[in-house]
């Protein structure tokens, strides 16, 4: 729908003068329609989904009707994650910018209570936090509500999933009869009804309509996947059709540590985006995964919010998300443009169901698969290298080595024996180890399909011992940072070399480096943290046996 600019909303000009300068032209049509009954003191009932500019919608004219010379809580905003509520409350204080003595804080549970109290007594205006955390405060008394005007419900429906019921009910119940009730939620369901019957005040309805919940050139398929075998899963997936960019989604911060550490270690080009990433290296990773130095972007969704890059040709769920909702943000990072793209989800046992409640919700089959075996990612590995030799062949792109060649022919080695001994060099360089797994020793079948009952229960297996670090280097690790170096077991380098090389070339003193650790295509180096930029300039120009490499910090997790 075509909307006004706006400035033909009745903003006042501190928060007109804020959305030019974040560079809006048009509100939105959930925008659009929520901002004037808002202003005018209408409740109201916004249905529309994630994405779609809400915190904008109840923000803008809820920020309007808030008084900065009264240090006390005016608007109140619940959300159902902490991530949302640090979300929208930067969003807040966006929106906010040209307000003079505005304070927003977010409140939610895992955070220090000390903290949130001083921020609470500095007299903020807006509070933004989960309803668990805001109840607590209302109840010790460090939550003033006599003067709140207005209270936000944002993803009611959501909230009411998580079982907030009682607690939203106890706070509503609390606050000023005379106040504004803002509730909006992607779905219309009963409990959200029961709350706006209850807690509204003849509200208005908003309702945007959901266009196409995906694209149609995305192809969607699932494989079946344990939890212990989902990095080696994806890891046949990379290698079977490589991918110039790809983001693979986690639900949780750890996940993504583990994923990014196992596919490091694996040679990927990789990096990560959660919660805990500061902003500085958040917009580092970005540019190297636009770039596509970086290849594979392992993120939680949260962190993954307000991408924008055109050229994602995999999305990979590793967990499955809890919300078709979530799924659909997910998978609609990649098809974009007038490009084809590919979604895959890994599910194992109940989360077959979670994945029909998707197929439902987009009314959109999603295609099982069978995991790919060992032979079949090696044959294919092997038909792109056979492509990339005779397209070489064919354009003439290449050095003539016949001194060498004749050399060998010289000794005894026949032209076959030659060309097979460099294809199975080329091969190892760009191969990796394969780990089993229990999918390979299991019949083959489709996801959804029941398992046949075994005659007899069988043991279970015996968990992989991690493989001890190197210990060339010095044991004592306090003060150091870690280093990526790209030379691994692949190109034959042993850890005395690089040890050698860095403290030669590096001009180190004694005891700067600690331990080395060996993966096939790079390594991690320890290093004291007052060497580690002298290290990085010094090695920039140096090449070990005549060929170049990176060293730089080490983004992924410390072994």
């Amino acid at each position: 729908m075509d909307t006004p600019p706006f400035s033909e909303l009745e903003l006042p000009a501190n928060l007109l003068s804020a959305v030019s300068r974040l560079g809006f032209e048009r509100p939105s049509p959930i925008q659009a329609l929520a901002i004037p009954p808002v202003l005018a003191g209408r409740d109201i009932v916004g249905l529309s989904e994630t994405g779609s500019g809400k915190t904008a919608a109840f923000g803008l004219p809820a920020l309007a009707r808030v008084d900065p010379a009264r240090h006390a809580p005016q608007l109140l905003v619940l959300c159902p994650t902490r991530e949302l509520a640090n979300q929208v409350c930067e969003e807040i204080h966006r929106l906010g910018a040209d307000i003079e003595g505005l304070i927003a804080v977010p409140v939610y549970g895992g955070a220090p209570m000390d903290r949130q109290l001083r921020q609470l007594r500095r007299g903020a205006q807006v509070v933004v936090g989960t309803p668990g955390r805001v109840l607590d405060h209302l109840r010790r008394g460090s939550l003033e509500v006599d003067s709140l005007r207005c209270v936000v419900l944002d993803e009611a429906d959501r909230m009411l999933d998580m079982g907030f019921r009682e607690e939203m009910e106890e706070l509503l119940a609390a606050l000023p009869a005379e106040r504004q009730t803002l509730f909006f939620s992607a779905t219309m369901s009963a409990g959200v009804t029961r709350l706006i019957q209850r807690f509204g005040r003849d509200p208005e309805k908003v309702e945007v309509k959901r266009e196409s919940k995906t694209v149609a050139s995305i192809d969607q398929c699932c494989y079946e996947v344990r939890q212990r075998s989902k990095v080696e899963v994806l890891s046949r997936l990379l290698d079977m059709e490589p991918t110039r960019l790809a983001i693979v989604f986690c639900n949780t911060k750890r996940v993504v540590d583990e994923c990014t550490e196992a596919l490091l270690a694996r040679g990927y080009a990789v990096d990560r985006l959660h919660g805990d990433i500061t902003q500085q290296m958040r917009e580092r990773v970005l540019r190297r995964f636009r770039d596509g130095t970086v290849e594979v972007l392992v993120a939680t969704d949260v962190a993954a919010r307000g991408l924008d890059i055109d050229e994602v040709d995999l999305v990979v769920n590793l967990d499955l998300p809890q919300d078709p909702e979530d799924y659909v943000h997910r998978i609609g990072r990649t098809g974009r443009a007038g490009r084809s793209g590919r979604a895959v989800s890994f599910v194992f046992g109940r989360e077959i169901h979670r994945l029909e409640m998707i197929e439902r919700y987009t009314r959109q089959p999603v295609r099982r698969e069978r995991v790919p075996t060992q032979e079949q990612v090696e044959g294919r590995m092997a038909d792109r290298l056979f492509d990339e030799l005779r397209d070489r062949l064919g354009d003439g792109a290449f050095q003539s080595h016949e001194l060498q060649l004749d050399r060998l022919l010289e000794q005894g080695h026949t032209p076959t024996d030659v060309v097979s001994a460099l294809m199975t060099m080329l091969r190892e360089s760009r191969g990796r180890e394969f780990g089993e797994i229990q999918e390979d020793r299991e019949p083959e079948r489709v996801p959804g399909q029941k398992r046949p009952r075994p005659e007899r229960r069988e043991p279970r297996e015996r968990r992989e011992r991690r493989p001890r670090e190197d210990r060339d280097g010095p044991h004592d690790n306090s003060g150091m940072t870690a280093l990526f170096l790209s030379l691994g077991k692949s190109q034959g380098v042993r850890v005395g070399e690089i040890i050698g090389m860095l403290y030669n070339e590096g001009g180190l003193p004694e005891g700067a480096i600690g331990h080395v650790k060996l993966f096939p295509r790079h390594s991690r180096v320890d290093v004291k943290e007052e060497f580690a930029e002298q290290l990085i300039r010094a090695m920039k120009p140096v090449k070990f046996r005549g060929k170049p490499f990176v060293i730089d910090h080490d983004r992924g997790p410390r072994g």
